[in-house]
């Protein structure tokens, strides 16, 4: 009697463990990935919806990559720092979300402005650029500090404003070492990256901030170059 117990046990083991994964657990990491993606957020920081996706993002061990508007990180420090502190990457967008292909120094103004308040806020030191609009000039290339960063899969995330929607683009078209644009004003968009991590991470991907993911496909970033991913180069005239 005592022996048909245990082997009905064993036999329910499995049964309750994959009740118990289904019961709000969320989806763990491949323990060895076979691809990666970077995702990225333009105009941060967002207050509640920014830090929703910070505490989506910790649950999930991914990593993530913000471009802060200046002008938004005094009342938002404690956010930034904590980006920083999670291991994402903080980039640079301008102080006021300026076009760097035709607003001249001023725009470059802007990016240096930008660079002093996230270097006070955030730490580090030439923080890398995401032109606003992906619109840069031969002039901007020549005269940033850092490197520029385009994407590779746009989302258009601020026109559909549909979580399954947004989150099929990604799950549908990601590619090992894609770039995505998103942006984490839009409580949409932050849904969708989660579900998006969720059903790309059993496929093997993992997140991974931009800048690991130029050192994972050992591709040095030079300046003077706007990139749509690491091996890939988007043209400035």
């Amino acid at each position: 009697m005592k022996r048909s117990k245990a082997w009905l046990c064993l036999l329910f083991l499995p049964l309750l463990a994959l009740l118990g994964a289904r019961e709000g657990a969320v989806p763990a990491l491949s323990p060895e990935p076979t691809a990666y993606l970077a995702l990225t957020f333009d105009d941060s920081p967002n207050g509640e919806t920014t830090e929703r996706l910070l505490d989506g993002l910790a649950a999930r061990g991914a990593h993530a990559t913000f471009f802060v508007i200046g002008e938004q990180i005094a009342s938002q420090e404690p956010i930034l720092r904590r980006m920083a502190a999670e291991g994402h990457q903080v980039g640079n967008h301008t102080w006021t979300h300026r076009r760097l292909d035709t607003s001249g120094c001023v725009g470059l103004h802007e990016l240096v402005r930008t660079e002093e308040m996230l270097c006070a806020v955030a730490g580090g030191e030439k923080h890398w650029i995401r032109p606003p609009w992906g619109f840069a000039s031969a002039e901007t290339l020549r005269e940033a500090e850092a490197p520029l960063i385009y994407w590779s899969l746009d989302t258009e995330d601020w026109r559909v404003l549909n979580a399954e929607r947004i989150a099929q683009c990604i799950v549908d078209n990601a590619r090992d070492g894609d770039i995505v644009l998103l942006h984490d004003s839009y409580g949409s968009s932050v849904d969708a990256a989660l579900m998006a991590i969720d059903t790309l991470a059993a496929r093997g991907f993992a997140f991974v901030t931009v800048e690991e993911l130029f050192a994972r496909m050992e591709v040095v970033p030079e300046r003077g170059c706007l990139y749509c991913r690491p091996d890939q180069l988007r043209e400035v005239k």
